[in-house]
């Protein structure tokens, strides 16, 4: 049985994309059989630009199941929320589709890394948020994280987001891309790590390097 993990940020462009694909390729170095998907796509024609960063720092080309679409079985093309994104594209949202896609993948593969769309609390709909759907199917969640001022915030609310669904925490991956200042970045890593140490001890912590694509 595949394991599958929901890989989500503290807001939009904390890394999500980077975090998913550097992950991926730890994984794959350690013989794991590791896909990645994106879990609705906006902003985009007919292709998810996340896989294509996701393949690009996993050192691979485009992969029969990006090709048909298994990997992205949901794309809008305004770049916005999936619920203001799906409006606008005068479609509705098909989770079966994005059940029936992660299945498949499991289905060859030891491991299924799902990227999210923004937040935890991105809506799907009015009253569906993306944390509702990795709570639905008790997918462990993967957290993503930085350095920019006002992300111990974020990250935190995001954990007692977690807590509260009673969600399991796999990992928080801590993006050091926006370690611009280094009292600040040094500060928020320890002190999150610290809160993940008490609150959350049977998390990873994984800090992934600047990645260059």
């Amino acid at each position: 049985m595949a394991e599958i993990i929901f890989v989500t940020g503290i807001d939009t462009d904390a890394g999500k994309s980077y975090a998913t694909g550097y992950l991926a390729r730890q994984l794959a170095s350690e013989g794991k059989r590791v896909i990645t998907q994106k879990f609705i796509q906006t902003g985009c024609e007919d292709y998810s630009e996340d896989i294509d960063i996701h393949r690009s720092i996993m050192g691979v080309g485009q992969l029969p199941e990006d090709i048909d679409h298994t990997t992205a079985p949901v794309i809008f093309s305004y770049p916005a929320s999936a619920q203001l994104a799906a409006a606008l594209d005068h479609r509705e949202i098909d989770l079966g589709e994005i059940d029936r896609a992660t299945a498949s993948l499991a289905k060859s593969h030891d491991i299924v890394l799902i990227e999210g769309a923004g937040g935890l609390m991105v809506p799907i709909t009015d009253t569906f948020f993306a944390i509702d759907y990795a709570a639905s199917r008790e997918l462990p969640v993967a957290l993503v994280t930085n350095s920019r001022l006002g992300s111990i915030n974020h990250t935190i609310l995001s954990l007692e987001a977690i807590k509260s669904r009673g969600l399991k925490l796999h990992s928080l991956i801590y993006n050091s891309y926006y370690d611009k200042d280094p009292v600040i970045s040094e500060d928020t890593r320890g002190f999150v790590k610290r809160y993940i140490g008490r609150q959350f001890p049977e998390a990873a912590f994984i800090e992934i390097p600047v990645i260059e694509l």
